[in-house]
Formats: structure tokens, C-alpha cells, sequence
């Protein structure tokens, strides 16, 4: 009995394996054409995204959705066959509608040509001004570049002591990815402000160093004037006067009380801080400060009623503005006032600082 159960048990498995291998056969015979039977289109150019991350089933389901290839499953042990599964990229590719499986997976497999864009950052922006440059030139979204530029473990990542990334983007000319990553680009930006301004720092050791000394500064102190050195010059014979004014006004005894009085920092005060005082919320940017803005006191960012540096950066400065920072002129004077064709007259007392400003400024 036992005998005669095992022969039909035998026989059963028998005609499975034959069943399995005709199927097999059979199968074999139908996906060996497979990758060479073409899509019965009429050649039109088929527009499709692969996503970041998507899996070569989902891949191929996609291309399916489009009419681009029968049988995902398929075209899945086709891919396997070829060891294509993990390398397909990402992106947006233009396929035409009559390609064959084959032709299809070598496109995929070529990727898409990275598209880069040239990129200039002018000097003195501040980060907003540069994240609407990036966005408007489709390299990252603005709102997202904000945000890593105001995130504290992303500053932490990069050692960035201070509540934004201001000061810390060097302004050049750059070749981006479209819709770039924004923490690459920002990574980008980063290192090449930190890349000059070692070089210029090494170049104007010396000097740099007596600056420091001088104010008991750290480095990101001497930033901090090269971007107020930045915002106030136009000329670049007049940036190593400008920073000597700044640096007169902090440690002379006669200069009492040491204010830096200069309006680009109340405007940055009232632009970029999330948390902005009543004033600020009160005050047009397309419009000129008014007495409400000069006497805010609530303004961290207002040298005219804070002694001293304002809290950081107030824009990205140029390689020529950190220089001259490091390397201020020696001169006495105490004040500047624009001539309105870009470069300034400059004084040692108010008295004469006051009749250059009713002659250039409140008789205009």
C-alpha cells in the first residue's frame, strides 16, 4: 500500500516538473524576444520622471503607465538579467513611444545629462537676496534654502556660531545643478567663502592679527565689519578708509559712545531676524528709515543706539572688503558722507562732517 502511494506521488511530481519545465520553455521562448520587440507607437517623444529612490518594479510600472514597454514584470527580469536593477538614475527622460524593451533600458541606463546653470552672486547681498537669485535662476527653492540657512543643527554642522548663515556664502560665479540639492548648494557657498577667506587671511596675517589684537575680536568679529565695510563702500580705493572710521569710532577715548551710526545694519536688523521689533514691522524696505527706525533701541542690529558691532554679518562681503578690513589706511577720520556719485567725503569732526552733510545730503 505504502508501496503504490509513493509510485503515484512519483508520477504526480513527475508530471509537475514536466508541466513546470514546458511553462519554463515556454516562457523562455517568449521573454528571449522580449527585449527586441518594439512598442507599436508612432514615434512620439514621451516625457517621464523617474523619482529619486524609486525601485526598478516601480520603474517599470511607470514605463508600462506610459505605454512605453509591455509586460513590467517582464521588463523586471529582463532589467535582472541584464544587473540593471540598481542603476537606473533618476530624472526626467524623453523616450519615444516605438522603442523595443532593449532600447528603452539603455536609456535608462545612460541617465540624464546634468544640466548646470552659471550662477553670479554679486557682493553685499544679504541670504534672502541670494536665495531669490537661486530660485529664480531654478537651482534650489528660496523658502528651502531659508530654511537650512536659519537651521541651528545645520549651522552646528558647519560650526557656525550665530542664528543665520549670513556672512558665510561667498559671492562668485557658480556652476549649479538645476533643482539642486539645497543643502549642496549652501555646502557649496560655504566652502568657498571659507576657502578665500583663509587665503586672505594667510595673505594679511600680520595685520589681521593687530586688528584682532587691537578690539580683542575673533575672526567672525572682523567678518562682521568686512560686511558693514562691504554695505558702505562703493569705491574699492575707499573700502580701507571706511573700515579705519569703523575701527576709530570703537576704541577712541574721544569717540564717546563707541556707535558704529551706520544705516545698512538697522535695515538688515529689519529685514532678516524672524523676531523683528514694532518699528521694524512699521518701516517700508522700498522706503527710507525714518526717526522711529534710527531710535529703535529694540533693533539689536541698530549702531546707532547699541555700542559696538551689531549682533553678526550683515551680508556676504567680497574678498576685497575682508582685505581691506585687515588692512585699514591709519587715517583719523571719524565720519563719511556720500558725495551721491559713489565715493564720500570724509571728516575728523562733526562740525565739519555736519557742513558736508548740508552741503551733499540736506540740500539735495
Amino acid at each position: 500500500m505504502a508501496s503504490e502511494t509513493f509510485r503515484r506521488a512519483l508520477k504526480i511530481v513527475a508530471v509537475l516538473f514536466v508541466l513546470i519545465l514546458v511553462a519554463g520553455l515556454f516562457l523562455y521562448i517568449q521573454v528571449r524576444g522580449y527585449p527586441d520587440d518594439a512598442m507599436d507607437g508612432n514615434g512620439e517623444v514621451v516625457s517621464i520622471t523617474i523619482p529619486s529612490g524609486a525601485s526598478f518594479p516601480q520603474i517599470a510600472q511607470l514605463l508600462a503607465e506610459h505605454k512605453l514597454i509591455r509586460k513590467p514584470t517582464w521588463f523586471q527580469y529582463y532589467g535582472m538579467s541584464e544587473g540593471a536593477t540598481t542603476k537606473v538614475r533618476s530624472g526626467k527622460y524623453q523616450i519615444p513611444n516605438n522603442m523595443s524593451a532593449s532600447q528603452v533600458l539603455e536609456i535608462l541606463l545612460k541617465g540624464v545629462p546634468e544640466k548646470t546653470l552659471k550662477v553670479t552672486i554679486p557682493e553685499g547681498l544679504h541670504m534672502l537676496e541670494v536665495f531669490a537669485i537661486l530660485e529664480n535662476e531654478g537651482v534650489a527653492s528660496a523658502n528651502e534654502l531659508e530654511r537650512l540657512a536659519r537651521s541651528p543643527e545645520f549651522l552646528r554642522e558647519y560650526g557656525i556660531g550665530a542664528p543665520t548663515l549670513d556672512g558665510y556664502m561667498f559671492p562668485d560665479t557658480y556652476q549649479f545643478r538645476q533643482n539642486d540639492s539645497p543643502k549642496r548648494v549652501l555646502n557649496k557657498l560655504i566652502v568657498r567663502h571659507r576657502t578665500v577667506w583663509d587665503e586672505v587671511m594667510k595673505k594679511n596675517k600680520k595685520n589681521a592679527n593687530k586688528v584682532m589684537s587691537k578690539l580683542k575680536w575673533n575672526e567672525r568679529e572682523l567678518l562682521t565689519l568686512a560686511s558693514i565695510v562691504e554695505k558702505e563702500a562703493v569705491v574699492a580705493s575707499e573700502r580701507p578708509t571706511i573700515a579705519q572710521v569703523f575701527i576709530n569710532r570703537l576704541v577712541s577715548p574721544s569717540f564717546v559712545p563707541h556707535r558704529l551710526d551706520t544705516d545698512p545694519t538697522i535695515r538688515y536688523g529689519c529685514t532678516i531676524p524672524e523676531k523683528k521689533s514694532a518699528a521694524c514691522k512699521k518701516w517700508d524696505p522700498s522706503k527710507r528709515l525714518r526717526t522711529a527706525q534710527l531710535r529703535d533701541k529694540d533693533n539689536p542690529y541698530n549702531t546707532y543706539q547699541h555700542e559696538g558691532l551689531p549682533p553678526g554679518p550683515i551680508c556676504n562681503p567680497g574678498r576685497a572688503a575682508m582685505a581691506a578690513t585687515m588692512n585699514p589706511d591709519g587715517t583719523g577720520y571719524f565720519y563719511f558722507v556720500s558725495r551721491n556719485n559713489g565715493t564720500h567725503i570724509f571728516s575728523k569732526t562733526f562740525a565739519e562732517h555736519d557742513r558736508n552733510v548740508t552741503k551733499f545730503q540736506r540740500n539735495k
